[in-house]
């Protein structure tokens, strides 16, 4: 099994818990935590921010000292209904008390203390389709440029149609040469509907020093260190994936494929 794809350890509590040491980078962590009514589960973020992504399900936070309420009312990910997100900024601590089963993301990044804990979503979170034909998906922006609530993290949601591609045409992040190309490592979270279902990603460079071709399956997670980074899901089945991305610059830039930049060109609005 290639060492950019990891599977959860189970199917309830901590399922995954990837750190920048563990995943051989520098910035980009990722926990997700599968709970049943009435557990309770929290972290201290220590030296990095947290973006809580609630999946799918319901659960009542504290973080930071305050009382945040009961979070979520997407009770399948495939409603594709705004996510409830909170954020916790470095040198904090948060709990959750889970009042439906439900399913939590932990985004995680280094944190500079430049911004409080807030909610995100879902107000101010929209369904926005991005692409045509095969190659269309919809995207839920929890926190990416244009949402300046933290120091380090961008993170979105992805839904990809039954025999759609995305993340394509392929592109690279692996670079810090701000404004052409900006270096984000990325962890891609991904989900199946059907849930016995599959999808396919690879995770190649230029070079084809990197070169890796995977099949997931739901709650499996890709490690992106560097490289272009597509996927697809097969006919029958959609795909949804939560992106966790973290660099030295909170900026979105890459560069297409030579190969399939054409695409690109041929698709852009007239």
């Amino acid at each position: 099994m290639s060492h950019l794809l990891r599977r959860p350890f189970g199917n309830h509590g901590k399922v995954h818990e990837i750190t920048a040491q563990s995943a051989g980078w520098r910035y980009v962590g990722f926990n997700l935590y599968r709970l049943r009514e009435g557990e309770t589960v929290g972290e201290a973020t220590g030296g990095t921010e947290a973006i809580l992504v609630m999946v799918e399900g319901k659960a009542r936070f504290t973080a930071a000292g305050k009382d945040w309420g009961e979070l979520g009312d997407r009770m399948d990910v495939f409603e594709k209904t705004p996510p409830h997100c909170l954020y916790v900024p470095n040198g904090e601590s948060w709990e959750a008390r889970a009042t439906t089963d439900c399913t939590i993301g932990v985004c995680l990044a280094p944190g500079r203390g430049g911004h409080p804990a807030r909610r995100i979503g879902p107000d101010g979170i929209t369904l926005t389709p991005r692409g045509i034909g095969s190659n269309q998906r919809h995207i839920n922006n929890i926190a990416m440029e244009a949402e300046d609530y933290c120091d380090s993290l961008l993170v979105t949601e992805v839904f990809t149609p039954p025999g759609n591609w995305s993340s394509y045409p392929s592109h690279r992040h692996d670079e810090d040469d701000f404004p052409r190309i900006t270096y984000l490592e990325e962890t891609y979270y991904h989900r199946l509907n059907p849930a016995q279902g599959f999808g396919v990603q690879r995770v190649y460079t230029d070079d084809g020093s990197l070169d890796e071709t995977m099949a997931v399956k739901n709650h499996d997670v890709v490690l992106v260190p560097r490289g272009h980074h597509p996927c697809g899901a097969p006919h029958g089945y959609e795909m949804y994936y939560l992106n966790v991305m973290a660099g030295p610059r909170r900026a979105w830039r890459f560069e297409p494929d030579p190969a399939h930049a054409w695409i690109l060109e041929r698709d852009k609005p007239k």
